[in-house]
């Protein structure tokens, strides 16, 4: 064989395997991107794992893959969204988002409606809440929207008075008599449940008194009453695109599920959420 055939063969040898690389990459690629447009990634603060986990499972069968991202504070699920990070965050009512949207500029909105809860007044170490005595240790949480949720129920309660029961954003610059003189202590709102053992009252949620294994959701002394703009959110950027509706079909799920029904039950209890789409 002249040397001119060698390297030919050796060319289109070398060729062919080229070309074989190439189209491997290219479809090893393809496979990837298409892996990753059909995962649908949402944000989420840990009492909504298991709830959401549940529904993920379910449109899994209809194709559709979710991941799930936990967050531990009350910014950064947001600001993920607004960053691209993540399709959606399921964590806040309409009240926070309206507060972050104000306060940060983010281009976001609420996609779907999902359950809400009560929040409550709860004590350990008393029965009633005309037990609270006199400069009572009163824990509240320290973000604006449920602190302000907190002095209202606490007004509601009639241990304190503020300019409007109405008003979504009051501030501790709003009460207007405190006749128990009361020693009101902001702290991070997940963290409420855990001051439980030590303060005379804490205006607690449901779900994060579940997870820290202090109280049952259902001893509260006084529970504020049902309010559809405190039902959680499926929140998104507001040019965000549900390619082949899937969270769309995610959030379908989440409001038909007799398993997010089940979930919700147990960890929040029963009486103590609402559907908050109806």
């Amino acid at each position: 064989m002249s040397n001119t055939v060698k390297n030919n063969t050796k060319l289109w040898v070398i060729s062919a395997v080229v070309i074989a690389l190439v189209a491997g990459l290219a479809g090893y690629r393809w496979i990837n991107s298409s892996q990753h447009n059909n995962t649908l990634k949402i944000g989420i603060s840990p009492p909504y794992a298991e709830l959401l986990r549940s529904v993920a499972d379910e449109v899994k069968a209809q194709g559709i893959n979710v991941e799930l991202i936990e967050f531990s504070d009350w910014q950064a699920p947001n600001v993920a969204v607004q960053n691209g990070d993540i399709d959606a965050n399921f964590f806040q009512q309409s009240v926070f988002l309206a507060n972050a949207v104000r306060e940060t500029g983010y281009q976001l909105h609420a996609f779907g409606k999902g359950s809400g809860s009560h929040v409550g007044l709860y004590s350990k170490k008393y029965q009633s809440l005309d037990q609270i005595p006199d400069q009572a240790k009163v824990v509240v949480p320290n973000d604006p929207v449920n602190l302000s949720r907190g002095l209202t129920l606490l007004a509601r309660a009639g241990l304190l008075s503020v300019k409007d029961v109405n008003n979504e954003l009051t501030t501790l610059q709003d009460i207007t008599s405190n006749p128990k003189q009361l020693k009101l202590i902001e702290v991070e709102g997940p963290q409420t449940a855990h001051a439980y053992n030590e303060a005379d009252l804490i205006m607690g949620f449901p779900h994060y008194l579940k997870m820290a294994k202090v109280a049952d959701p259902n001893s509260a002394l006084m529970i504020d009453p049902v309010d559809k703009k405190y039902a959680i959110l499926f929140v998104t950027r507001k040019d965000y695109s549900d390619q082949d509706q899937k969270l769309a079909t995610f959030v379908k799920a989440f409001q038909n599920s007799a398993k997010v029904r089940e979930i919700l039950n147990e960890d929040f209890g029963q009486g103590m959420w609402f559907e908050g789409w109806k």
